[in-house]
Order: C-alpha cells, then sequence, then structure tokens
C-alpha cells in the first residue's frame, strides 16, 4: 500500500464524521449505532438518507450542501475513496454528513427498522455476470426492506443500459411504485437540482455520448421476484472501466 494511502487512513481514523466498521472487525454483531443514527451521531430527527456505494462521496456531500435538515450516509468499502469526500465535508463543515466504511452485503447491521427515508445508488457496477451482487437486485432490495421506512424511495441513476433495463423489468415485474424513470435523465423534464449533481466520471460518460438513466421506485409487501430475461452486455466496459482508470 502507498505512503499516500496509508496517510489517508490514519486522517480518516481522526475524522469524528466517518464510522469503520467493515465485516472483519464487526464480523455477525449488529453496529452499536443501528437504530440510533438520529439520536447518538447526528443528535436531531431529521430523515436519514443513504448513498449505498458512494465512492469518493461527491453525490454525498452535494446532495448534504443542498439539503441541509436531511442527514447523509456515504457508504462504501473503500477506505482511500472516501477520504475525498470525508475531507471535503469536513473543510464544508458540514454537520449533516456521516460516511461509513463497510460492505453493503452486512448493511442491516447498522440501520433499524423504519430508520432510513431514502436510498441513492450513484452509478453502481452492473454485475453484468452476477445478480446477486447488483445493487438492485432482490437479494439487496430485501435487505434495504429492513430497515427503509414503508414510504421510502429507491433512486437508481446509472450511465449503464443494462443495469437501467434490469432494474425497470424487475420493478415493473413486482408491482413496485415508480415514481419516475427516464432513459436519458438530461433530455426529461424530470430533472431537478438534485439530480444535475454530477460526478467527475458521471461528466466523463456524458463527454462520451453515453445517457445517463434513472429511475426512482418505492417496494411492496409482497415477496420479491426477480426478472427472468435476457440483457444485452454493455458494449463500452472494456474501456473507461477499469480499475486503473476509474479508481
Amino acid at each position: 500500500m502507498g505512503k499516500n494511502k496509508l496517510a489517508k487512513f490514519e486522517e480518516m481514523e481522526r475524522f469524528e464524521h466517518v464510522v469503520q466498521a467493515p465485516y472483519n472487525k464487526i464480523k455477525n454483531d449488529d453496529f452499536y449505532l443501528k437504530g440510533k443514527w438520529n439520536t447518538a451521531f447526528f443528535q436531531n430527527q431529521n430523515p436519514v438518507v443513504l448513498e449505498l456505494g458512494c465512492g469518493k462521496g461527491e453525490y454525498t456531500v452535494e446532495l448534504a450542501e443542498k439539503n441541509p435538515l436531511v442527514n447523509f450516509i456515504g457508504v462504501d468499502i473503500k477506505g482511500a475513496r472516501l477520504w475525498k469526500g470525508a475531507k471535503q465535508a469536513l473543510d464544508k463543515k458540514l454537520a449533516n454528513v456521516a460516511f461509513l466504511r463497510t460492505n453493503i452485503e452486512i448493511i442491516p447491521q447498522f440501520f433499524g427498522k423504519n430508520e432510513v427515508d431514502e436510498i441513492w445508488l450513484t452509478f453502481p457496477d452492473p454485475q453484468m455476470k452476477k445478480t446477486r451482487k447488483r445493487l438492485t437486485s432482490t437479494t439487496f432490495l430485501k435487505k434495504y426492506k429492513s430497515f427503509l421506512k414503508n414510504d421510502g424511495t429507491i433512486h437508481l441513476k446509472t450511465d449503464s443500459n443494462f443495469q437501467f433495463t434490469y432494474t425497470r423489468e424487475l420493478v415493473h415485474l413486482n408491482h413496485f411504485e415508480i415514481l419516475a424513470e427516464t432513459g436519458n435523465l438530461y433530455e426529461s423534464d424530470l430533472l431537478n437540482e438534485t439530480l444535475q449533481i454530477k460526478t467527475f466520471y458521471e461528466k466523463q460518460w456524458l463527454a462520451r455520448g453515453i445517457t445517463i438513466k434513472y429511475i426512482a421506485f418505492r417496494l411492496n409487501n409482497k415477496p420479491f421476484e426477480e426478472p427472468d430475461i435476457e440483457i444485452e452486455n454493455d458494449d463500452y466496459r472494456s474501456f473507461g472501466r477499469s480499475a486503473k482508470d476509474i479508481h
């Protein structure tokens, strides 16, 4: 590990708004803040919104800036990435931002029933070969259901036609309530101050002529089903999606 990464990790250990609890640290135990984020961490009763797979935390920070009466928590396992957003939040003195370094697979261990108002999934890996690893698969939706409020919203913003098509088919199959849906966000009438937030890599996709897709929906109380369909793979993953280029 490079000296720069080590320095970032050491600095993050001192950030009071950063919580680091990967699976190898907490195993199968519930985290002590589960059900207590508002009272024990933010010390208010404002809505709680998660960004899962937040990367460098750009979206989390901008959401927090635009919505000071909402508590935002960016979640990712990569500490070196999280450092950037955490540092920005600190420099901007944002009291409504937290970052959680952990595995999204164990996210129910961190949040209690009805604790979360919204979930943002911004440009997740489409996982074209592994359904169960997709952040909008029924595997993950069941996890979200355990802590998302009944009227809670899940937002997906993606450059991937595969991810968007899969999620749209799953949402329709399960008769989830669709709040918004577009295959070309920046040419739609859905665009608002929140959806206009662009990450560094989103700007790259747009510059390459790749449209941004968006869908927002609410879960229901019926058993979830996976769509049985074949979806054409994205044809541009061979460039610009390598770990070296993106991360």
